[in-house]
């Protein structure tokens, strides 16, 4: 964390449709120069003091100017944050620069990342340097991946408390979801494709499970890309998320020095067959939503989502948590959930030591007590 720097935190990309978000709360929870010291950034000063007017942020929100075309001007801006909490994606094609700068200098780096192929190329490229600066690197601080990463936590916290250990297999089922994905993670869905294409070396690393946990390998997990009958909730079907969240989740484990075993499984499906099961926007079609694009305020408050984390002990005995969010996932509930992660890490995490982190890892118990309180989301055990 950068010591000496102006502000706690500075949100990139507050003109676009989740920036504009984050900063929203952040104006309407904290105010300006209070307790939270914050700013907003993006390429136009005009644009900025705009979107500062429509959603009512104080008229002496700090503004800054930077442009991810011109690295002088990022490096400028991590230079005065203690984080930077950045909405501009796809990170794969925007984020590189900023996630090198933050490593570089110090400074907490928060994003919404997707894009698991880009984030292996990141720890590879700047674990080092981020270690050595004291930066602490966050990906995926909304929906993907926070809830199931922070579920199979809390389920894993509930069996030692109730099972008297770690399960070593934890089912994430996604019960019911309302509001579709944002146009920037379509995008980096589209993004990521065309990657793969160019540099085929790519896809094994998007189908591993253990793509960012360099140097450890588990063992076989359940692929979980076809329908099948679980024993505890019924039909299911294959979530598309899971191909980043699984990865989250074993990163956590991994950077927690694996105390749910060496050998723990964790696969994530929809409950319900494939007809009933929630669809997103399709990550290939042009006709979702567009980076910058999103739902009505009234869409974005009739949105939620349930997800029930089941944990399996060796002989069978089972504990059930429900990880559930108040608005839709894509865009109301990530915003907050970014947006506390970030006060979370500077205001309550000042002993985390630099590297490239899982938001889950980092923070544990703080950041769910910070959910709960800050951000409209739910932990609770159901069955144990």
């Amino acid at each position: 964390m950068n010591p000496n720097a102006e502000f706690d935190i500075i949100v990139y990309g507050a003109t676009g449709y989740t920036g504009r978000l984050v900063a929203e709360h952040l104006a309407g929870r904290y105010g300006v120069g209070g307790e939270i010291k914050w700013a907003m950034a993006g390429r136009s000063a005009q644009k900025l003091a705009q979107v500062r007017d429509e959603i009512g942020a104080p008229k002496d929100t700090p503004l800054v100017v930077a442009d991810a075309a011109d690295p002088g001007s990022v490096r400028a801006m991590v230079a005065r944050a203690k984080a930077v909490v950045t909405t501009v994606g796809p990170y794969q094609l925007y984020g590189s620069d900023l996630v090198a700068a933050c490593a570089e200098a110090g400074t907490d780096y928060l994003d919404l990342s997707g894009e698991p192929t880009w984030m292996r190329q990141m720890i590879d490229a700047h674990e080092a340097a981020a270690k050595a600066s004291g930066a602490r690197i966050l990906f995926s601080c909304g929906f993907d991946s926070i809830p199931f990463e922070l579920g199979v936590f809390f389920a894993q916290e509930t069996a030692k408390a109730k099972l008297g250990g770690p399960a070593p297999h934890v089912k994430g089922r996604v019960r019911a979801i309302q509001g579709g994905l944002s146009g920037g993670t379509a995008a980096s869905g589209r993004v990521t494709m065309e990657a793969m294409t160019k540099d085929p070396s790519l896809f094994p690393l998007m189908m591993s499970p253990f793509a960012l946990t360099p140097g450890f390998e588990g063992p076989e997990q359940p692929r979980g890309d076809k329908p099948e009958t679980d024993p505890d909730v019924g039909p299911v079907a294959p979530f598309m998320m899971a191909i980043i969240n699984t990865k989250n989740v074993h990163r956590s484990n991994a950077l927690m020095g694996r105390p749910w075993g060496d050998d723990f499984v964790y696969d994530e499906m929809v409950v319900g067959g494939p007809a009933e099961a929630p669809a997103f926007t399709d990550l290939g079609g042009a006709a979702g939503p567009q980076p910058g694009e999103g739902p009505t305020k009234a869409e974005r408050e009739a949105g939620f989502y349930d997800i029930a984390f089941i944990g399996v002990a060796a002989d069978g005995r089972r504990v059930k948590v429900a990880v559930k969010g108040d608005r839709d996932p894509g865009y109301g509930s990530t915003s907050k959930m970014i947006a506390e992660t970030a006060i979370c890490l500077v205001k309550e995490a000042p002993e985390v030591p630099g590297g490239v982190w899982t938001p889950g890892a980092a923070l544990q118990g703080r950041l769910i007590a910070r959910l709960r309180n800050h951000a409209g989301l739910s932990f609770e055990v159901e069955s144990a």
